[in-house]
């Protein structure tokens, strides 16, 4: 049975057009204005964050949409001074709505005298007040178990199949789904289940941290449709070099589907300039213009997902739900018709 008090909104300035989309189709599934909370989120001069929230919340079910992506500290700190804010308001449950998850790639200990900085920030969230976690595409599934309270994670998957299928309608039979590293391939193999292609992955070796030094490919992708899918792309350096080798093994075409854009320093470039014929990316990080203005560069919306799991979380209903073909797809109708 739904609650008596209504969901609300609110939003930090980390992406504030995925906020207030998902506010819109919240108003499309419910039939009535769903906004976001009149709020301030601003700095003083010396950049301390400070939060003043206009409207009365008490007893209200409140959901901060805020993805801690760059600048991760600041987006961070808004998002814990926020739900502190509306804890001292008297809010009945406070939902952190983090389309990305920063500082999950410090999800262990690599090496002698190294944090874990994902435990680190469960904990801060937690502290703060945050009662519940609703995400996309953790980089690693272990840091759900950082949260001693529920965490519900999205994944791009299911999305991506609808864009493939739609997308590459024709030429369903030549696609092969590759994962970048062995560490993606359960990600990439969910992925090729869903569109029923085989699987392939590129092995990599570091001499060290952020350099390649070789690359192997394991599986035959000779006359392939290559769809390269991994959770995150920061500098793109590798995807590009995956995309080369891919090619040099016997591969038709590359195209790259990444849950979550960080694209920072030159990958923009690095996408433009490389034989990848198209890069598709979520806006759980709010693009930047360079990103909208690149040719072979798209974004897929993630804000009909992100409302009806919203939905979900209110009523009370399986959020799991969504992760199926069946359910997923009426929500998505506008964008893929799904046309034989």
């Amino acid at each position: 049975m739904p609650q008596l008090n209504e969901p609300k909104l609110i939003s930090g300035n980390a992406n504030r057009p995925l906020a207030e989309a998902i506010a819109r189709r919240m108003s499309m599934h419910r039939g009535v204005n769903v906004g976001l909370v009149d709020a301030r989120v601003e700095r003083f001069n010396d950049g301390e964050i400070f939060v003043e929230v206009f409207e009365n919340v008490r007893g209200e079910d409140m959901f901060i949409i805020q993805p801690t992506s760059n600048p991760a500290n600041d987006n961070l700190m808004e998002l814990v001074i926020m739900c502190d804010a509306l804890r001292r308001s008297s809010a009945s449950r406070i939902t952190a709505v983090i389309p990305y998850f920063g500082y999950a790639r410090q999800d262990r200990r690599t090496k002698a005298r190294t944090p874990i900085t994902a435990k680190l920030v469960a904990n801060m969230m937690v502290s703060a007040g945050v009662e519940r976690v609703l995400t996309m595409d953790l980089h690693a599934a272990q840091i759900q178990g950082f949260f001693d309270i529920p965490v519900d994670n999205l994944y791009a998957s299911p999305i991506f199949a609808l864009d493939i299928a739609d997308t590459f309608r024709d030429r369903m039979g030549e696609l092969m789904v590759v994962s970048p590293d062995v560490g993606g391939v359960a990600r990439a193999r969910e992925l090729a289940k869903r569109i029923n292609a085989p699987l392939a992955i590129v092995d990599k070796r570091r001499e060290k941290p952020g350099e390649v030094a070789e690359m192997t490919v394991i599986g035959d992708v000779t006359g392939k449709i290559c769809l390269i899918v991994d959770d995150i792309c920061d500098t793109a350096g590798t995807l590009c070099k995956a995309a080369e080798v891919l090619l040099e093994n016997g591969a038709k075409e590359v195209h790259s589907y990444i849950s979550h854009g960080v694209m920072s320093g030159p990958a923009v470039e690095r996408v433009t300039k490389s034989v990848m014929k198209s890069l598709v990316i979520t806006d759980s990080i709010q693009p930047s213009a360079t990103i909208l203005s690149a040719p072979n560069i798209r974004v897929v919306p993630t804000a009909p997902i992100f409302a009806q799991a919203i939905l979900n979380i209110w009523h009370g209903t399986s959020v799991s739900s969504l992760f199926e073909a069946e359910t997923l797809t009426p929500i998505y109708e506008s964008l893929y018709s799904q046309k034989k």
